[in-house]
C-alpha cells in the first residue's frame, strides 16, 4: 500500500514508490553503475556483502577457517578485487591476515549472557527466509 503522495523538494508530487525508485538510482550513480537497471534488492546488493555472515555465540563456536573466509569476503569487497593482481597481491594478502587477526581477538573478547545459537537452527531459519523472500525452497 502506497501512501499518499507528497509534494518533494522541487514541488513535484511523487509518491513512496517513486522515492524508492530515485533511491536505487542514486545508490547505483553512488557505487558507479550508473547504467543498470535498479532491482528490489538493488540498495542492499550493493551497501553490503551477503557472504559475510555473523559468527559470534554459536555452538560449536567459529573456527579460524570461518574468520578467515569472513575476512577474506570483506577484503574482496572493500578493495573491489575478487582475486587481486599479482602486483597487489602481498597487500591484499596482508591485509585478510590483518583483519582475520584482529577480528579474532574481538570474537573471543566479547561476551554475553544469551545461550549460544545452534548452527544447524541458524541454517534452517536462514533456508526459510530465502525461501519466503525469493519464492524458492
Amino acid at each position: 500500500m502506497t501512501k499518499p503522495s507528497e509534494e518533494n523538494a522541487l514541488g513535484r508530487h511523487c509518491t513512496d514508490k517513486s522515492r524508492l525508485k530515485a533511491h536505487k538510482l542514486n545508490t547505483l550513480r553512488a557505487f558507479g553503475r550508473e547504467g543498470e537497471t535498479p532491482t528490489s534488492h538493488t540498495a542492499y546488493n550493493l551497501g553490503m556483502c551477503r557472504n559475510i555472515k555473523n559468527l559470534f555465540n554459536f555452538d560449536p563456536p567459529v573456527t579460524d577457517q570461518e574468520v578467515r573466509n569472513a575476512s577474506l569476503q570483506f577484503v574482496r569487497k572493500i578493495s573491489g578485487f575478487n582475486k587481486p593482481s599479482k602486483a597487489n597481491e602481498a597487500a591484499f594478502n596482508a591485509a585478510i591476515d590483518e583483519i582475520t587477526a584482529v577480528s579474532a581477538r574481538l570474537l573471543h573478547s566479547l561476551e554475553t549472557t544469551a545461550p549460544p545459537k545452534d548452527r544447524e537452527e541458524e541454517a534452517a531459519k536462514a533456508k526459510a527466509r530465502s525461501a519466503e523472500r525469493f519464492g524458492t525452497a
